[in-house]
């Protein structure tokens, strides 16, 4: 089943307040690969991801806003939020719902993927 439009755009909502302001709904992962590239690399993703507006039916085709491809210092990059039970054991059984979901959200070079 299909989340309705109200449900869509309440996890739209989260996401980009997560997103923009932090893990304090959930965690951020950044990989090995990301890592790699150092500590300034690290903080001037992170401000990307945070500041990213980029979002179409291609990238975002159910308005959800938790997928997003950035170029930066010449690398490619993904991050993407998903979404898991408070304990983040299984996937969240409503992420429109703070209460049941924690999010997880990953910055990754489109290499790592």
């Amino acid at each position: 089943m299909s989340p309705t439009i109200a449900t869509q755009a309440r996890i739209r909502d989260l996401n980009h307040a997560f997103r923009t302001t932090g893990p304090s709904a959930g965690r951020w992962m950044i990989t090995q690969g990301v890592q790699a590239e150092g500590p300034a690399f690290v903080l001037m993703a992170t401000r990307a991801v945070q500041t990213f507006d980029g979002f179409s039916p291609d990238n975002d085709p159910y308005g959800e806003h938790d997928f997003g491809s950035i170029n930066l210092a010449g690398q490619v990059l993904f991050w993407k939020i998903d979404y898991y039970d408070p304990a983040l054991r299984y996937g969240s059984n409503d992420p429109s719902d703070p209460a049941q979901t924690a999010r997880v959200l990953t910055i990754m070079l489109a290499s790592e993927y």
